[in-house]
């Protein structure tokens, strides 16, 4: 009995030990494991653990807002949103079976259900934008649908408060936020912040638990203040898009500079465009016509003519040149007033716009002379504006010049300026002979300048251009009730191949108050329609509007104590 009893004991013993062994054996090797992983070689464990929840934060940068100088919003960034899609994921949770949560996300981005699966068929891809700048409504419905693998990512858009009245300044930006055109454009740097970087932790589901590191640190946007007064923009918008419809012309553009600074007030153009809807707007309503598009001044050239001859020393104020009979043979061709006036004074010359005159005067002056006075001025070179596009107009460069080709520069042919120029050039004249570079961008204080005409020359072109202004002269229609105005018309033909053709250039520009001038504004109305056409016509009421609303917005005092001066009689015209 004994015998027998002891096999199964020994048997058990030794199953038993043998279990306690593999066990012993299994834990050890668990333990050696671990020690081998989190000792000797961890790198591996923590790399895959990192691949799983360390992800890269970005944070935004919004681009910087555009004000006018007294800080009104031109152009600011609106929260919206993106949605896209991750195909492998929709396709890996078959988020494309949920018909009916995909005809509502159809219909909410407005477009065709069939179109926007098709938009998802490949697995292989990761990204696709389904559409792009949607309202933050239309984001939140899209979230509550809870398609797997559709989602919303934030992003902003440019809104300008202001629309087609600063349009063409301020320009606008493509759906990626870059600047296309204007201000937007030719700041795009500065108004562009570099978006942030940082290293964090995320649970399973997408929590951030720790901040690890900063990959980059953000840089704020800088905003841009302009020069821009946009009462005064929006008072010359108004009233040259009334102008430009009433004359049925092909455009227009207005420029209003401070004197004293430089500083570019106003610049409107006609016709115009949304910058917050430009889906159905042609391309070429874009371009800023202001410094874009140069012309021939006409006779707004006259009074550097004049400037050139006061400077050389070849008139004076009181100076009389007998223009009979109304006309002068110059080179087999004839330079031609609207009658003959005679005997005339210089300030009577300018009132009545006489081409005999200045025809006159550039033959004693000379080409080299009048080629200077026009570069001082500025023409041929771009206004330091800094805005993408300028036109540096053009300035004829000939070995020789003939007799009648001096005269008709005398008179604004042969040369072309853009409405920035010539507002610059008449801004050179109010200054007292001083050119200063223009400005987009609010200046603490202004740039001296440089003087490069006399001060005596410039003050007695005003004094003179103050008389075209008068009931008897070309520009009456230019007056302001309670200021004193020196301005000059000018009607040029437009060129076509092979000489010049029948549309005109309508322009005034001019300067106020006389005793302390403030204010320089160019005036050009392309191509007017209607039987009245000169710049005495068509642009000086537009001059006027603007100059008074400007100088009672900037409260400048009256300096027009005689009543004669603000009369809005009809004149004679002879502004070519």
């Amino acid at each position: 009995m004994n015998k027998r009893n002891s096999k199964p004991e020994l048997l058990i013993k030794w199953r038993y030990y043998l279990v306690v062994a593999v066990i012993c054996l299994v834990f050890a090797s668990l333990a050696g494991r671990a020690a081998y992983i989190q000792v000797i070689a961890p790198e591996r464990l923590v790399y895959e653990g990192d691949l799983r929840s360390i992800r890269t934060k970005t944070s935004r940068a919004e681009r910087g807002i555009i004000t006018d100088r007294f800080g009104r919003e031109l152009a600011v960034s609106v929260p919206v949103s993106a949605i896209w899609a991750d195909p492998k994921i929709i396709h890996d949770q078959n988020s494309l079976l949920k018909r009916q949560s995909w005809q509502a996300l159809a219909k909410v981005l407005e477009t065709d259900i069939d179109n926007l699966q098709a938009r998802v068929k490949d697995p292989q891809r990761r990204f696709v934008y389904l559409q792009r700048q949607v309202s933050p409504a239309v984001a939140d419905y899209v979230k509550k649908l809870r398609i797997k693998g559709i989602n919303v990512k934030p992003e902003s858009r440019r809104f300008y408060p202001t629309g087609e009245v600063s349009a063409h300044l301020v320009g606008f930006t493509n759906i990626d936020d870059l600047g296309q055109e204007g201000v937007e454009r030719s700041y795009n740097d500065w108004l562009t912040g570099q978006p942030g970087q940082r290293r964090v932790r995320k649970d399973r589901t997408g929590r951030v638990i720790e901040d690890l590191a900063v990959i980059k640190e953000r840089e704020d946007a800088q905003h841009i203040q302009l020069s821009i007064d946009q009462r005064v923009q929006a008072l010359a918008y108004r009233e040259l898009k009334k102008a430009v419809a009433e004359t049925k012309a092909t455009s227009g553009s207005v420029v209003v500079l401070d004197i004293a600074t430089g500083e570019v007030l106003a610049m409107a153009n006609s016709p115009s465009f949304n910058p917050n809807d430009r889906g159905q707007l042609q391309s070429y309503r874009y371009r800023n016509r202001a410094l874009t598009d140069a012309y021939e001044p006409g006779s707004t050239a006259k009074p550097f003519t004049m400037l050139a001859a006061l400077e050389n020393h070849l008139v004076s104020e009181d100076t009389i040149i007998d223009t009979s009979p109304g006309w002068r043979q110059i080179g087999g061709q004839r330079v031609r007033d609207a009658r003959n006036y005679g005997e005339i004074d210089m300030a009577t010359a300018m009132q009545k716009s006489s081409n005999v005159v200045t025809s006159q005067l550039a033959d004693e002056v000379g080409v080299e002379g009048m080629l200077d006075t026009l570069y001082k001025l500025g023409f041929g070179n771009d206004s330091g504006l800094g805005l993408v596009g300028e036109s540096a107009g053009y300035m004829p460069q000939r070995r020789r010049w003939s007799d009648f080709e001096l005269a008709t520069l005398s008179f604004g042919y042969g040369v072309m300026v853009t409405p920035l120029q010539l507002a610059q050039a008449y801004a050179t004249l109010g200054s007292g002979g001083v050119y200063r570079p223009i400005s987009i961008i609010k200046l603490e204080q202004g740039n001296p300048g440089q003087q490069v005409f006399s001060e005596g020359s410039a003050r007695s072109v005003l004094n003179m251009l103050e008389h075209v202004v008068h009931p008897e002269g070309t520009g009456s229609r230019a007056a302001v009730d309670g200021y004193r105005v020196a301005g000059k018309t000018g009607t040029s033909r437009k060129a076509v191949r092979g000489g010049y053709g029948d549309d005109y250039v309508a322009v005034f520009a001019g300067v106020a108050p006389v005793s302390n001038p403030r204010l320089a504004i160019a005036v050009f109305i392309n191509e007017p329609q209607t039987d009245s056409y000169s710049g005495g016509a068509v642009a000086a009421p537009v001059f006027s509007r603007v100059m008074q609303g400007g100088l009672q917005y900037l409260n400048v005092a009256p300096d027009a104590l005689d009543s004669r001066v603000v009369q809005l009689n009809g004149g004679g015209s002879n502004d070519s």
